[in-house]
């Protein structure tokens, strides 16, 4: 059995650690409100770009001047994987959860014959793939310094993505990371980024007015040309921005959990603390009383 002194330290321990993980959750729930806000800003936008990429990739979809982006090169040999995980831990299952999807999807392209890169965005998810498949990650992008994500600090690695498909470098990209529902609820996405899957966005259409009938100035090919790689930008800043509500959300609910274990863990040390207390006084009792009755 711990000694009093053992017990009262290992109180004074827990309770330390009460207050880390109670400041954490109020900083990680201040950080939320302002993730959140981000990530519903960036939705209209991103969905409407899909509706309207949707609705001219339909109709030039199969031509022989359709942009690549759409069309795809023709075969789904190499794939490209992009996973966006978090720069810091303490965040329950956030990280694993969207690790455990892109390795799902990795073993099982690998099973098929397929060629796999891995673009790992953020150290956790790097430190978890790496011992795995770290001989398929061909770059690790640190976004930890980042303290409010801004469209500048995305674009060059959607410039990177986008010359590296011009390079032949792959033919399929996708992109992991988690969609921000609440602070209780993440959803693990798995989004194609290029080429743009045409099935996959085309409901989008429908509350455009798939249709109406619109003559286009420029010509459809000329304005899927540009926006086209903006659409790869634009996806990629709306998933880290999804990414980094979901991460502050579920670092809040982890931190809660842990400040909730905290208390538990401490009233029943001071039970155990009190009872032993207790047996000790009585045993000292006891032994003052059976010495008296010896004399």
């Amino acid at each position: 059995m711990a000694s009093l002194k053992d017990l009262k330290n290992r109180i004074g321990s827990v309770k330390n650690t009460q207050k880390i993980t109670k400041a954490m959750q109020m900083v990680a729930a201040s950080k939320l409100r302002r993730a959140q806000e981000a990530a519903e800003a960036a939705r209209p936008y991103a969905e409407r770009m899909e509706g309207v990429i949707a609705s001219l990739g339909a109709s030039v979809q199969g031509n022989d001047g359709a942009s690549p982006l759409i069309a795809g090169t023709g075969s789904d040999q190499k794939h490209l994987i992009v996973v966006a995980t978090s720069g810091r831990g303490l965040c329950g299952g956030f990280n694993t959860s969207i690790v455990r999807a892109a390795k799902a999807k990795i073993s099982k392209l690998v099973a098929a014959g397929k060629d796999v890169k891995i673009l790992c965005i953020g150290v956790k998810g790097h430190a978890q793939l790496k011992s795995q498949h770290g001989d398929k990650i061909i770059e690790l992008v640190d976004l930890g310094h980042v303290k409010r994500l801004q469209f500048s600090d995305v674009a060059p690695i959607g410039e990177k993505i986008l010359s590296m498909y011009e390079a032949g470098e792959f033919d399929v990209c996708s992109l992991f990371f988690a969609h921000f529902q609440s602070a209780l609820t993440q959803i693990v996405t798995d989004q194609q980024l290029i080429p743009v899957s045409i099935s996959e966005v085309e409901q989008a259409e429908d509350a455009g007015g798939a249709n109406a009938a619109y003559e286009y100035e420029p010509t459809e090919e000329e304005i899927l040309d540009a926006l086209l790689p903006r659409n790869v930008l634009v996806q990629l800043f709306r998933g880290l921005l999804e990414n980094a509500a979901s991460e502050q959300g579920s670092r809040m609910t982890a931190m809660d959990n842990a400040t909730r274990n905290a208390g538990d863990m401490i009233s029943n040390l001071t039970l155990v603390y009190n009872r032993t207390r207790q047996a000790v006084i009585t045993k000292e009792l006891i032994e003052i009383i059976s010495g008296a009755e010896a004399l």
